[in-house]
């Protein structure tokens, strides 16, 4: 088993800050090289607290405020203009990036990238649902609409 501090929040591991015994090879292979965590060490769990401190600083100020956003977001579905060829597929895919970008756009106020989750690659138009956590106990459901321009 290896221990690390998660440096960005992982689904179903922990948050960012979080100190985390997983097994090697998923600490190797997985959250290492991308980022989502760095190897333990008694100088890497004084950063912990700064860790924490930024992710708190990203948060929404409390829990009415992620319900009534949570709820917003729910309540009509965010338009997503994409570049597509003639069948409908796109070039590309969409990314946790452009959704919260739409999002922002649409005037539904903005959310964190880190924080969407798509549950399929989205290459073709058409409906989609995209999940995101905006606190810690709050978690919405966005329906995209991925058109083309």
């Amino acid at each position: 088993m290896a221990k690390v501090i998660l440096t960005h929040e992982v689904t179903g591991l922990g948050t960012a800050g979080d100190i985390v015994e997983v097994k090697n090879g998923y600490a190797r292979n997985y959250l290492l090289p991308r980022g989502f965590a760095m190897a333990w060490t008694k100088g890497g769990e004084r950063q912990v607290e700064t860790i924490k401190a930024a992710r708190i600083a990203r948060e929404h100020a409390s829990l009415e405020d992620a319900q009534q956003q949570a709820a917003a977001l729910s309540a009509k579905p965010v338009k997503l203009t994409v570049k597509a060829g003639e069948t409908g597929r796109l070039f590309g895919t969409v990314k946790p990036s452009d959704v919260a970008a739409a999002v922002e756009a649409a005037g539904l106020g903005s959310i964190d990238k880190r924080k969407v989750e798509l549950p399929t690659h989205i290459k073709s138009t058409g409906s989609y649902q995209a999940n995101v956590r905006l606190h810690d106990d709050v978690s919405a459901v966005i329906d995209l609409e991925v058109v083309t321009n």
